[in-house]
């Protein structure tokens, strides 16, 4: 009898997950229900799932509401009427238009208005009823109902399952509404009686008006959600319309691919095609890949420059396909690990590209494969965030210094006895995991082979494209299988520098020879280094230490560091164990003989994902499937608990099945544990070096170039001042902008490179758009007065302009033209002359000759660009002194105390085993060179970090596999000059 029942999908409004609403209908003798939830339908599939599993009928449906107002109750008589609703309200979100006031006749849905709307019976379509509230039943009595009596259903809406969760809805509405629990008004919330009520009540309360439960029963009974049942396939089926087809062009595909890749003759490289083209084949995938090959042949027409990675990189096919780089029979990849029979979670191509292509090529998948079956894939946002507590506080109206201490984690024990906080906490732990609000996924597209609005409404994120109302998760168990378009700016970097190239040097670069970029000493002496700035993934100070102290000088050593860098296989250890071994491999201690037969390779350390499969299988006698189920677990990429937990509990018994030692077993998943949620497939990982090539070959070659094209691609680790000092350091002269040479962006011819009008605080977008454009439209500005006329900027922008030092072409100072800008503006803006008939001629005056210090030219460009260019940080301190040691030579330090002076690149903060804070900082001395400091807990607090500028630093020089490094006992900012303007 429950045709409104609502679940947690209605976002800051209901209180029960699917799984619990399932449950609470079981205990009160429920045996079919329809979900409704608030303007979407994110619930329904998993609702169905899980009524089936435990032998209810469900029955979909939506709620749709305007302002909060009910208008009216969609319910799908079959998949068709669920279409039907999914349609109507995806059109209304895409369009962007309110939900009208009553629904459109619906052929294969029923709709239900509110008997309290006041609609009279006359004016309902056949598929139209009333539903009526227990509570309403009383304005009947002694009405002529015969006209509306076929019309009346039980409306009894459900959206908590008890007190408890009436009180959470009311801080969800509050956290909504952002405002005061006590401002909630009624019209805000549900009543505390929409709930399931106990088995009979509902009946009884309707006791006198059985033929409205007659109705109400007679509808439902009509509803029958006929949509396939188990594991399905759901994704489009074929590419060229027929599976054989898809089979022969697939073969065909691969075959001329393979001789692209591997020569005509190679033997191994043809069995390998052959073997997975079967499997392929056989798990009825030719589709997704062709798919995938379509994407991949449209963008690099465009000329569109990718990088295929993820597990998808396991496959030779895709490697044949271009679809990756990365050689699977160079690196023996696992194949399985891509695409097997036992897999049990969809496989899935990760395709990267340049910032700004990605959105042509999300494009072209939409008008190939039809809007109706495209969609882009959401994300689910939870209230795990501990912002919620400051949320809940608000709600509560307690003060802003409260809230502040509540959230501070120092203030922990003195807030755990606190009763308002012990409060907060208890609500918190209730809203924990529940959904707090729609997104849209980093890149994942579901391509269906039937409507896709089949199974979901669409909303219209801001990224303008049709996105689904559920997440990955729910795409795989419904049987969707995603295709990742990704973006990255290290594409951006690539694609733009190889272009520069061509510009400047009048040279072009085939940047996918990346096998000869493999071979060059050049970069493998600067990869040994560490001198990796702006290149992908290889550029942070972690990185950039790691490379050095494994003095790593090849590819295959990069793939592993790509992997064994990430968090979690520090803090364990096994980092520190993998470059121990990696130096010294004939001492490797290696926990148990299974460990060395899986493992020599990798030095006795588990270094990608693939290594936790193997060990799982052959150390714990666990099979293919539950290995990978396991590990994608521990990645936080598998939601059910207690099936992890299983999984855990297998490894452990058949660790104990096959002999191996209780206290082996127990360090062998301390390893697996901790690394497992943190590591890279190793086609991962291999796809990553692969770029990180490509980038270090720009940056040996054409250093100015790249690093143009860095700072044109929103940088990388580190924040732009420091790009441009690597511009500089690779021999260009750096301008500041000028407005008859900059363009919007970063410019470079021969040596010169300008810097662009992007990036001066506070120049308004037009104009950083407007001025290079109208210079090439009508040609250079001669002065202050036909560049103002001819842009109409007004006097606070052209003042900008002028302290940058954009107007020097005039040969004017920076002084006489702000006096020139102020007696021509004044504090009016100057609107644009579109045609004057003739030029008057301004007064001109005389003044004194006025000078700018550089000194006041690198305060303004301080404050206007975020870093000096006329004189370094260094040239700005008060003192001359720049320490004793420099960087060149501070591994003869070691083990001596040193003083050194150092420019802020950046920090980084870390908690230690006793959870105290400790701090790793980057510098850079006056020679330019970097140079990194350890900041432990005890000194710190004392000596803290405070910001950009230069640092006197003391500290113990310390080194760690030939990588010198300062433990810092003191540590202070240093005084710069005062700002000539102001003293």
């Amino acid at each position: 009898m429950y045709l409104n029942v609502h679940s947690q999908y209605s976002m800051r409004y209901g209180t029960m997950s699917v799984k619990k609403l399932v449950a609470e209908a079981i205990f009160c003798g429920i045996t079919q229900m329809v979900i409704t939830d608030i303007n979407n339908s994110t619930g329904v599939m998993e609702f169905m799932r899980e009524c089936r599993k435990e032998g209810l009928k469900p029955i979909g449906g939506i709620e749709f509401r305007r302002n909060k107002q009910l208008l009216y109750i969609g319910i799908a008589r079959n998949k068709e009427g669920m279409k039907e609703l999914n349609d109507f309200l995806t059109w209304h979100n895409l369009e962007q238009k309110v939900l009208p006031d009553s629904a459109k006749p619906f052929k294969h849905a029923l709709v239900i208005y509110a008997y309290s709307s006041g609609i009279e019976a006359g004016a309902l379509n056949e598929n139209e009823y009333l539903g009526i509230r227990f509570d309403e039943l009383h304005t009947l009595h002694g009405k002529d109902i015969s006209n509306i009596k076929d019309k009346l259903v039980a409306l009894q809406p459900v959206f908590v399952a008890d007190k408890i969760e009436y009180r959470l809805h009311e801080y969800l509405r509050g956290i909504d509404l952002n405002t005061l629990l006590t401002m909630v008004t009624p019209e805000d919330k549900c009543r505390s009686t929409d709930r399931f009520l106990p088995p009979g009540e509902l009946e009884a309360k309707f006791s006198k008006y059985a033929f409205i439960l007659d109705n109400t029963r007679k509808l439902m009974d009509g509803c029958i959600m006929d949509y396939a049942q188990g594991k399905v396939h759901l994704n489009r089926k074929t590419f060229t319309g027929n599976k054989q087809d898809d089979k022969a062009l697939l073969e065909k595909l691969a075959m001329e691919g393979m001789v692209y890749r591997y020569g005509k003759n190679n033997k191994t490289a043809l069995n390998k095609v052959k073997n997975e083209l079967k499997v392929i084949d056989d798990l009825d995938f030719c589709a997704y890949f062709l798919i995938t090959w379509d994407i991949i042949r449209y963008s690099m027409a465009k000329g569109y420059y990718h990088v295929g990675r993820g597990s998808g990189a396991n496959s030779t096919v895709a490697f044949c396909l271009r679809i990756t780089d990365v050689d699977p029979l160079e690196l023996n990849l696992y194949f399985e690990r891509f695409l097997n029979a036992q897999r049990t979670s969809p496989p899935d191509f990760d395709i990267d590209y340049s910032w700004d292509e990605r959105e042509d090529v999300q494009d072209y998948i939409f008008k190939r494969y039809g809007r109706e079956y495209t969609a882009l894939l959401g994300t689910i946002s939870t209230f795990k965030d501990r912002s919620v507590i400051r949320e809940i506080g608000k709600v509560m109206g307690l003060p802003k210094a409260e809230i502040d201490g509540f959230t501070d984690p120092s203030r922990a024990t003195e807030n755990r006895d606190n009763a308002t906080f012990k409060k907060i906490m208890a609500i918190y732990q209730l809203m924990g995991a529940m959904p707090n609000q729609r997104s849209i996924h980093a890149g994942g597209v579901l391509i269906s082979e039937e409507p896709i609005t089949y199974y979901t409404a669409l909303d219209l994120p801001p990224k303008g494209m049709p996105t689904v109302q559920w997440d990955m998760y729910e795409a795989e168990a419904i049987g969707f299988d995603k295709y990742d378009i990704l973006s990255q700016r290290g594409i951006g970097h690539i694609k733009e520098a190889v272009r520069l190239v061509e510009e400047n040097r009048q040279r072009k670069i085939d940047i996918h020879q990346v096998k000869s970029f493999m071979k060059d000493d050049n970069l493998n002496n600067k990869l040994k280094s560490g001198n990796s700035i702006g290149c992908f993934y290889i550029e942070s100070p972690a990185m950039r230490q790691l490379l050095t102290k494994l003095g790593c000088k090849d590819y295959l050593t990069l793939v592993a560091a790509s992997s064994i860098i990430r968090p979690g296989v520090a803090q364990s250890g096994m980092m520190k164990a993998y470059i121990q071994n990696y130096h010294d491999p004939k001492n490797v201690n290696y926990l148990h003989p299974v460990m060395k037969e899986q493992l020599e390779d990798t030095f006795g350390v588990m270094v990608y994902q693939e290594d936790v499969i193997k060990i799982c299988i052959n150390y714990a006698g666990m099979n293919g499937t539950d290995a990978d189920i396991l590990r994608r677990g521990m990645s936080g990429k598998y939601r059910s608990k207690m099936e992890f937990n299983k999984l855990v509990e297998k490894f452990h018994d058949g660790a104990r099945a096959l002999g191996r030692p209780e206290h082996i077993t127990g360090e062998v998943w301390r390893q697996v544990f901790s690394f497992a949620g943190y590591s890279f497939s190793k086609a991962h990982s291999a796809s990553f070096a692969v770029e990180s090539y490509q980038s270090l070959f720009l940056k040996t070659y054409y250093p100015q170039e790249f690093m143009v094209a860095v700072l044109n691609n929103y940088g990388g680790f580190y924040t732009r001042w420091l790009y441009v000092h690597e511009l500089q350091k690779a021999g260009a002269k750096v301008h500041l902008p000028c407005v008859n040479i900059s363009t919007t962006v970063v410019s470079i011819k021969d040596a010169d490179a300008h810097l662009g009008f992007i990036g001066i605080q506070g120049l308004e977008s037009k104009f950083i758009e407007l001025i290079p454009e109208e210079r090439k439209q009508n040609g250079l500005f001669v002065d202050l007065e036909d560049f103002v006329k001819r842009t109409g900027m007004g006097l606070e922008q052209v003042v900008i302009l002028i302290r940058v030092g954009a107007l020097r072409f005039t040969g004017k100072s920076k002084k006489a033209l702000l006096w020139e800008v102020h007696l021509m503006l004044g504090t009016k803006v100057r609107p644009v002359n579109d045609a004057e008939l003739f030029q008057l001629e301004r007064k001109r005056y005389t003044l004194p000759e006025l000078i700018n210090t550089k000194l006041e030219d690198a305060y303004h460009e301080l404050e206007l660009l975020g870093f000096p260019l006329s004189l370094s940080m260094f040239d700005l301190l008060k003192t001359d002194y720049r320490g004793d040691v420099r960087t060149d030579n501070l591994i003869s330090y070691v083990g001596q105390t040193v003083k050194m002076v150092g420019l802020y690149v950046c920090e980084k903060t870390v908690h230690a085993k006793n959870n105290k804070k400790m701090w790793f900082g980057t510098f850079l001395d006056a020679d330019g060179n970097f140079f990194d400091t350890t900041h432990f807990p005890n000194y710190t607090p004392i000596y803290p970090f405070r910001g950009k500028g230069c640092y006197l630093i003391l500290g113990k020089v310390v080194e760690d596999f030939g990588f010198p490094s300062v433990e810092v006992i003191r540590f202070a900012k240093l005084p710069i000059k005062e700002n000539p303007v102001l003293v």
